[in-house]
């Protein structure tokens, strides 16, 4: 059994292979947290002392005991109003506007398989074991039950938190503040590492001491956003990549979310994360419910990069879903900056005739297929064909895309409305727009109210009308605008801090829907890039765009950052064109393609443009990214050098579990006359085998390969790179 329960003792403890969470029952009937780490035996009750400290609440259970205080004990899910003054996890209001609540232990409960959540996304396991523990809590004066959900992976290593809030009163309440896990420990030094970024460099990684007072990241833009990641880090401070305790939090959730970390009076650290407290005041009528977003964590006393390799098997195998899954992905050819809107039906089948004749698989058609849509002024939620621009039906060009043995996938934007469009015409209503205000624009276009049925309903039935009609094998889903103007004509002013936790499920819903009538549809996400990429989505989207940035030495970073917590099966990553359309940088066509197959492989431009010489080139990118799929997202991911670009060179690997192959990639990011000889240590290999490189002949050792390196070759010119095929002799 991964999960022990003690009765006599109240002592709870879930294990996983090699770590334990252990948590008890105290005086007064509270929830006491004891330890996560590092797998061990025993009670760790000890951890809980008592002493006086000033200004420090007491329960007035306690009597004239002033050493009980909840603002010292580490607890599981902490409250606003029960003597605990650090920054709370749960926070409630009753029907007269008083904050406060005090959650008492009730009951529990074991299950022998991982729990679900109704309407939002949460690990499965699929062929291996899975359990649940159940801990009731109860605030008696608010009639308010809190469960508090506990999801063990054993093999994976993964425990998953999300608690169920229901009103069991006669009157209504309001939730203000609800996180997925509340963590506290009571000693250690950490840093925390989080990943924050801008439109077009998302997910740069960021370490930083945590200090006295709280740190907090997050969102307030509907999405987890270009800016922050629903993902950190917590690492010893001597934590590396190869050693040091550590710990991976991924929220499963893709609206605005919080997470903070406290250092408080007497050095304890907490952490909470889960969705985001500002604008959130969610109305519970007697027996309503309210459930939190699911937050998956892992915990490594071997550095960063076992903490990884945890969290990638977790999304990949038991997060991700659907045909795609696993599967190798087509090498698609998008027609985004190859034509932008400026195209016909015939131009877009000459972009898939020299593609297919390079050994590309799928085109994507882009924006600009529907309603009136020439520029980004117009046109959304027009789900229709636009059969004058296209030249005909959308049937006819699949048909010729399909008939060049293409596959044929086709890009969409649902939650979005023009004000030039037939759909704003007839249901201005349907917008997010806030009465008596003039709406704050971007991108000339106004996001639709998902909080609505009725709004999902109508865009799906004009989708649906499309697709029905055509065989469309992949769909990239956009989102091309953080949320504003949040009001509901369903909700009323009462009710308004429902509305973006009401819209997140509704995506959800609208992603579930397209899946169940078209099973075999593959499902890549995207918002301006990497403005929605969390684990949340990925359970929708096996593949997200991971950047709107395509250059490939900008790449470098975007995509170690998005390593740290995402398996390189979920980035989508493409060539593109030089002069590189963001950045004008002008890169090697060898080197834009190394870096693109630490992703989902494609292209980003027109092939009819390119020379002679890149379109062998091509066949033979291809070539190699199916010949090493297998071992790029099957295999282990290293990290061989950081974000830290003082030795010039970029570099990673991928290791085959059983140790008898890695294939290192290495970028030259700056250059300069009489280098000296860059070398770069291979991590994950058998020390006592020797490694053949295919392509010389050379033979390592793999001692000498962690130790000292492999030698990077010295090539005249800029932003190099290399793949290195080592195969244990």
């Amino acid at each position: 059994m991964a999960i022990l329960v003690n009765e006599e003792k109240k002592l709870f403890t879930l294990n996983t292979k090699s770590t334990t969470y252990q948590m008890k029952v105290i005086d007064y009937g509270y929830l006491a947290h004891l330890y996560y780490g590092k797998r061990l035996d025993g009670d760790m009750s000890y951890v809980i002392t008592h002493y006086d400290r000033g200004f420090s609440g007491n329960p007035n259970d306690a009597g004239e005991d002033r050493t009980f205080s909840m603002d010292n004990i580490p607890q599981e899910y902490s409250c606003y109003g029960n003597g605990d003054y650090r920054t709370p996890a749960f926070n409630m209001k009753d029907i007269e506007g008083v904050h406060g609540a005090d959650l008492r232990y009730v009951s529990y409960e074991v299950l022998n398989e991982k729990y679900s959540l109704k309407g939002l996304p949460a690990a499965y396991t699929e062929g291996e074991k899975g359990e649940t523990l159940k801990i009731v809590l109860m605030d008696d004066v608010n009639g308010v039950q809190v469960t508090l959900l506990y999801g063990v992976i054993e093999d994976k290593d993964v425990i998953t938190r999300a608690a169920i809030v229901k009103n069991v009163s006669d009157a209504d309440v309001f939730i203000t503040k609800a996180a997925s896990t509340s963590l506290d420990f009571v000693s250690g030094d950490y840093d925390i590492i989080h990943f924050h970024g801008r439109h077009a460099m998302e997910r740069m990684f960021e370490r930083e001491e945590i200090t006295h007072g709280v740190k907090k990241i997050g969102s307030i833009r509907g999405t987890s956003s270009h800016q922050h990641s629903p993902f950190v880090m917590l690492a010893d401070r001597a934590a590396n990549e190869d050693h040091g305790d550590c710990y991976g939090i991924s929220l499963l959730y893709s609206g605005s979310f919080n997470c903070e970390v406290e250092k408080d009076q007497t050095d304890q650290i907490r952490l909470n994360m889960g969705i985001q407290d500002e604008m959130f005041e969610y109305v519970l009528y007697p027996g309503s419910e309210f459930v939190t977003p699911e937050v998956a964590m892992v915990y490594s006393a071997d550095g960063f990069a076992d903490m990884t390799h945890k969290m990638h098997d977790l999304v990949r195998y038991n997060i991700c879903r659907g045909e795609y899954k696993t599967k190798r992905r087509p090498v698609l050819i998008n027609s985004w900056e190859a034509v932008y809107f400026d195209f016909d039906g015939d131009d877009i089948v000459n972009i898939a005739k020299k593609a297919s004749e390079l050994g590309v698989e799928m085109l994507v058609l882009d924006d600009g297929w529907f309603g009136v849509r020439n520029d980004d002024r117009s046109g959304l939620g027009d789900w229709f064909v636009n059969e004058d621009k296209m030249g005909g039906s959308m049937a006819d060009v699949v048909k010729r895309v399909n008939d060049l043995g293409m596959k044929f996938g086709i890009w969409i934007e649902p939650e979005m409305i023009s004000e030039k469009s037939r759909l704003f015409e007839e249901h201005p209503d349907f917008a997010f727009r806030i009465p008596g205000r003039k709406p704050v624009m971007s991108r000339s276009q106004l996001n639709l109210d998902f909080s609505r049925k009725e709004v999902v309903d109508c865009i799906l039935e004009q989708m649906f009308k499309v697709f029905d009609q055509i065989n469309v094998e992949y769909i990239k889903m956009d989102m091309n605008r953080s949320i504003a103007n949040v009001y509901s004509i369903t909700e009323g002013i009462q009710n308004n801090g429902t509305i973006l936790y009401k819209y997140v499920l509704g995506v959800y819903d609208f992603m579930d829907r397209l899946q169940a009538r078209y099973p075999k549809l593959f499902i890549e996400g995207c918002s301006g890039g990497g403005g929605r990429f969390d684990a949340g989505m990925m359970y929708y989207t096996p593949q997200i765009w991971c950047s709107d940035n395509t250059d490939a030495i900008c790449r470098l970073d975007i995509q170690y950052g998005t390593s740290f917590g995402y398996p390189i099966s979920v980035v989508g990553s493409h060539v593109s064109a030089v002069p590189n359309h963001q950045t004008g940088r002008i890169t090697p066509f060898n080197t834009r393609a190394v870096v693109a197959m630490a992703g989902s492989f494609g292209y980003e431009l027109d092939l009819n443009k390119v020379s002679d010489e890149e379109k062998e080139e091509v066949k033979t990118q291809i070539a190699a990214y199916k010949k090493y799929w297998d071992l790029m997202h099957n295999g282990l991911y290293y990290r061989l050098t950081d974000a830290d670009k003082s030795k010039k060179i970029a570099a990673w690997s991928f290791v085959s579990r059983d140790k008898a192959e890695t294939l290192v990639n290495i970028v030259t990011v700056d250059s300069f006359c009489n280098s000296p000889v860059p070398f770069v240590r291979v991590k994950g290999l058998d020390a006592d085998a020797t490694y053949v490189d295919e392509a010389t002949g050379a033979e390592y050792s793999g001692q000498g390969l962690d130790q000292i390196g492999l030698p990077v070759p010295l090539k005249f010119g800029e932003y190099n790179a290399y793949q290195i095929h080592l195969v244990r002799k």
